[in-house]
């Protein structure tokens, strides 16, 4: 039996009631099994030179700034209060439950990210893509995204709307990249209930030959359809196999090929509507490492589209 190793993973937070189903969505993934410890991080805004500038020749002003960070400082401890009280209802370890705030110093994003990879090298940041307004909130899609453009090696689990399942599904493809986020998903699942489907739509061949040709030629699409699932069928394997060898039993693992559609995207947000997925994990490449395809576009078009399901991107 593989010994489990606690997962270390990074909560930022910022006081909306829609950041705290990070929290919520952590707690139903580990269930009572907790082999997880927890940062929760609260960053203060930066305040604006201008200001920081003429406190330097006015006193008031210095006051002033002085009173405003006192409170800043009052509401991050509120708020981080709140959601650790959240967690120990749940049944967290409260040893395990760390709060820390700081000011902002390059950027939320940023800021981020180093906190999760170089002071806690975090096996995964949750975070919630909405927060309170654009306005009052850090965590608009524009900071999330931003977390995971700046992100080097730490997977991001995207928090889109409220999570109600557990199950995940691993999305594969036949590229060696894709490897990562499968050893992600061993490491941080093993040891938890959570059934994992690994799955994987056929590209359909009408992504490159107009429709209109192919009906011409109904024998090639068979032959197209049978050589990609013949293709991805060792990865696939594979797959299942380091799931296995992380600690995760066969009967929480299936395996399902299908015959895509035009859009690998909404095959995948369909099986997740369709089958109770809570929580689909990707690699940040694909099948295709060209430049433009940094992100992959499957990826992409998966955060962009997906609702009340957390979105796994692993760098």
């Amino acid at each position: 039996m593989v010994k489990q190793i606690e997962k270390i993973i990074v909560v930022p937070l910022d006081g909306s009631q829609n950041a705290l189903k990070s929290l919520d969505c952590i707690n139903r993934i580990f269930g009572i099994k907790h082999h997880v410890r927890l940062s929760l991080i609260y960053l203060m805004p930066k305040l604006p030179p201008i200001l920081v500038e003429e406190s330097r020749k006015s006193r008031e002003t210095a006051k002033q700034l002085r009173g405003m960070e006192q409170r800043n400082s009052q509401m991050a401890e509120r708020i981080l209060a709140d959601a650790k009280d959240r967690l120990m209802k749940a049944g967290f370890d409260q040893e395990k439950v760390e709060a820390v705030f700081q000011k902002t110093e390059i950027g939320v994003a940023r800021d981020i990210c180093s906190w999760a990879e170089k002071n806690k090298k975090a096996d995964a940041i949750f975070i919630s893509s909405r927060g309170r307004s654009r306005l009052e909130s850090f965590f608009t899609g524009e900071i999330a995204n931003k977390v995971l453009e700046y992100v080097k090696l730490c997977p991001v689990w995207m928090v889109k709307g409220s999570v109600k399942a557990k199950n995940v599904l691993l999305a594969v493809d036949n590229s060696e990249n894709v490897m990562r986020a499968v050893d992600h998903a061993g490491f941080l699942l093993s040891g938890t209930d959570v059934k994992i489907t690994v799955f994987h739509s056929k590209r359909d061949l009408r992504r490159f030959v107009p429709k209109e040709v192919l009906q011409e030629f109904p024998g090639v699409q068979k032959f197209w359809q049978l050589k990609a699932g013949e293709e991805v069928a060792p990865f696939m394997n594979k797959a299942r196999d380091r799931l296995i060898q992380a600690g995760l039993p066969e009967n929480q693992i299936s395996v399902k090929v299908i015959d895509g559609s035009r859009s690998a995207a909404r095959d995948i947000l369909d099986e997740a509507e369709e089958n109770a997925i809570g929580t689909v994990i990707l690699g940040r490449k694909g099948y295709s490492n060209v430049e433009d395809f940094s992100m992959g576009s499957t990826t992409k078009k998966v955060l962009d589209r997906a609702s009340d399901v957390a979105v796994c991107v692993v760098p």
